[in-house]
């Protein structure tokens, strides 16, 4: 490697550190402005939110790393008690042990699964794989906490999966094309 290169390495070393940094903390914002849309249904404490389908996309869009990175920061900021989930529930830590506490737990490894696979993937199934992979771990995680909390795993599944798989389909979708559209740009920006 010549000076030169070194040099040009050296003086973008620390712009890249600071885009880094920024996506980490913009896709934690990204996965706040979609749990504020938010609609209860009945027969569940779990509401419809956009909050999964946008830690899907923070994790097809950073990578494993800093999409799990995002989500974990996303998680500091809300037990932090600052208004981050979903306008109604407990506030601060306490979210994380009830109903929607699995759900929660479960995107930073649901964020990093997607990013496994959508981010470096070339072909679309490959993408459509880490997006779906990431969707059942962030369900399975609110499953496996809403059995705890209930006793039942049949409940969980029935009020905490079930009336929610139609419309995490059609999201998929939304985050599919999205992801599509953003990826080459963030490859650029965060190679």
């Amino acid at each position: 490697m010549t000076e030169a290169a070194r040099v040009a390495e050296h003086l973008a070393a620390p712009t890249l550190v600071l885009r880094r940094v920024t996506a980490v903390l913009a896709g934690a914002l990204l996965v706040a402005l979609g749990a504020q849309v938010s609609v209860p249904l009945s027969g569940t404490p779990v509401p419809v939110t956009f909050q999964v389908p946008a830690a899907l996309v923070v994790g097809a869009l950073l990578g494993p790393g800093l999409g799990a990175a995002s989500l974990a920061t996303y998680l500091a900021l809300g037990a932090a008690g600052l208004p981050v989930s979903a306008p109604f529930g407990m506030p601060g830590l306490a979210r994380l042990f009830g109903p929607t506490g699995g759900y929660l737990l479960a995107l930073p490894l649901g964020a990093a699964i997607a990013g496994a696979l959508a981010y470096r993937g070339r072909r679309w199934w490959q993408v459509a794989l880490g997006l779906v992979g990431g969707l059942a771990v962030i369900h399975l995680g609110g499953i496996a906490q809403l059995a705890i909390l209930g006793g039942d795993f049949g409940v969980a599944w029935r009020a905490g999966s079930l009336p929610f798989l139609a419309g995490d389909i059609a999201k998929l979708l939304l985050v599919g094309l999205v992801v599509a559209r953003f990826r080459a740009p963030m490859h650029r920006a965060l190679p």
